[in-house]
């Protein structure tokens, strides 16, 4: 493992989990295989998170866009996603761990947001890592959802339009009083943000890993984080 003492350990990572198709076409096994075989590298990353000090944990779960794959995927996704809510509120017990949920809820079946909503209650007063679930969530979908409720709100005099700022439009996302990912991990070598949090990795900084998802472990997160401190974060400014 590599030696992270004196090293920054990002407050925020962000990740897209790609790779679990190929994983399982490796092997010669279906899809949703892959997929299991994710969900078990997910709880073992919250676990190593934890311990390494990392305060928001984001994964891309399930997108906007994820709903044009075959019914039959889509339908294996939702039965893994409601055993993994259940597994999910065990690890956070046992790792003081706050699970949080982001993107459109409404177009889930009643038990998973039953679920959703169970798992963000019974966690709410864990003090350690904050674990947030990308689920139905897109990053323009996200935006024009905080549009239309800012709008609202100015419309219904709540809020002055001159007082509006970036702040004050963060405050309207699925993201409200969390901080922007530090560092946004991205696995299976693809490089591209496939609509995940827009707004938020304005200035994040990015590490892509050819490591398929599924493989993903607490060396390469390691790596990742050592990648990290050799940044110089600047926001736009000189050096």
């Amino acid at each position: 493992m590599a030696d992270l003492t004196n090293m920054t350990i990002p407050r925020h990572v962000a990740l897209i989990l790609d790779g679990n198709g190929r994983w399982a076409k490796k092997r010669g096994l279906p899809r949703t295989m892959g997929h299991k075989e994710g969900c078990k590298t997910v709880e073992k990353t919250v676990e190593v998170a934890a311990r390494l000090g990392i305060q928001y944990l984001t994964v891309y779960g399930f997108s906007t866009e994820n709903w044009k794959r075959s019914a039959e995927e889509v339908g294996a996704l939702m039965q893994l996603f409601r055993f993994y809510m259940v597994r999910l509120l065990k690890i956070a017990s046992e790792n003081n761990v706050r699970v949080k949920m982001i993107g459109d809820r409404r177009r889930f079946d009643q038990d998973i947001i039953d679920g959703i909503g169970r798992l963000e209650r019974e966690t709410k007063d864990n003090t350690g890592l904050t674990f947030v679930i990308a689920v139905n969530y897109g990053g323009r979908d996200e935006i024009l959802r905080a549009a239309a409720k800012l709008a609202a709100d100015i419309k219904a005099g709540k809020l002055d339009e001159a007082q509006l700022s970036e702040e004050t439009f963060a405050s309207y996302l699925d993201t409200a009083g969390m901080p922007d990912p530090d560092l946004l991990i991205r696995t299976s070598g693809e490089i591209r943000l496939s609509n995940y949090l827009l707004w938020q990795l304005a200035y994040t900084e990015i590490y892509v890993t050819d490591t398929l998802w599924p493989d993903f472990d607490q060396e390469e997160l390691e790596k990742a984080i050592l990648q990290y401190n050799k940044r110089e974060r600047r926001f736009g400014g000189a050096r």
